[in-house]
């Protein structure tokens, strides 16, 4: 491990040499970081917290990271405070919490902070916490998704299509599915991807199950190659089994 970068260095760099230093090698980044972090620089605590609950750079440290999420929060970071929430509800770096978890999410989600509408959302969905409210979960999806958040685009999606809470869309849906796809989320790719099936576009249909296998864990992939060898078209069977091939490799 790299010994503590001193403050000075750190009074000393440009805007510049921080941005290079911020995203140069873990090791050394995480050296710049924490020196940032420790002199105050909220954006760098937040960062800090990250890389600590990842390991990334530097020994894994659940209890660490939540201390820096905290303290960005009590700075005013949304991240940060949407951050503390992840810690509460997962238990990481201490005993889940769902209640605290509640609060830090609401009071981000309230400002405007699009992760935090998502995962208060959520726990309003499942009634984790809380009484289940469906009606206000899909309320905050629907913030997070003006917002464009991928995520929340593509579970706005299922609402419409399903029709919970609201009329059935499907046109709507397909617009909301592409945009969470075109967003990057691949559950949104794949559930375009099976729009496009049922439409008879194999080729382009194709081509949002690959992008879902690039950006997905390996369990999703494995439901997905499940899926697809169970369709009648070889170019999905194709497919599939290079998916179940990869993951076994």
């Amino acid at each position: 491990m790299l010994p503590p970068l001193p403050l000075d260095a750190l009074r000393d760099a440009s805007p510049e040499e921080l941005a290079a230093a911020f995203t140069g090698p873990p090791e050394e980044a995480a050296r710049w970081i924490a020196a940032a972090a420790r002199y105050g620089m909220v954006e760098a605590q937040l960062l800090y917290g990250q890389i600590l609950l990842d390991g990334l750079g530097l020994r894994q440290d659940a209890v660490a990271a939540r201390g820096w999420f905290r303290a960005a929060a009590e700075a005013g970071s949304l991240a940060a405070r949407n951050m503390l929430g992840r810690c509460h509800e997962m238990g990481w770096g201490g005993p889940a919490d769902f209640p605290a978890a509640l609060a830090c999410y609401r009071q981000a989600a309230e400002a405007g902070h699009d992760w935090a509408q998502y995962n208060l959302a959520g726990m309003l969905w499942r009634g984790a916490g809380t009484v289940k409210d469906r009606p206000q979960a899909l309320a905050w999806y629907r913030r997070a998704a003006d917002q464009g958040h991928a995520k929340s685009l593509n579970i706005l999606g299922r609402f419409l299509e399903e029709g919970w809470e609201a009329p059935p869309d499907p046109v709507a849906a397909a617009a909301l599915y592409r945009r969470a796809a075109e967003g990057g989320d691949f559950r949104g790719q794949f559930n375009l991807g099976t729009l496009l099936a049922a439409a008879g576009d194999t080729g382009t249909a194709v081509g949002w199950f690959r992008r879902a296998a690039v950006g997905s864990p390996a369990r999703f992939r494995a439901s997905m190659a499940e899926r697809l060898a169970a369709r009648p078209e070889p170019e999905f069977r194709t497919l599939a089994a290079e998916l179940l091939g990869a993951d076994a490799a």
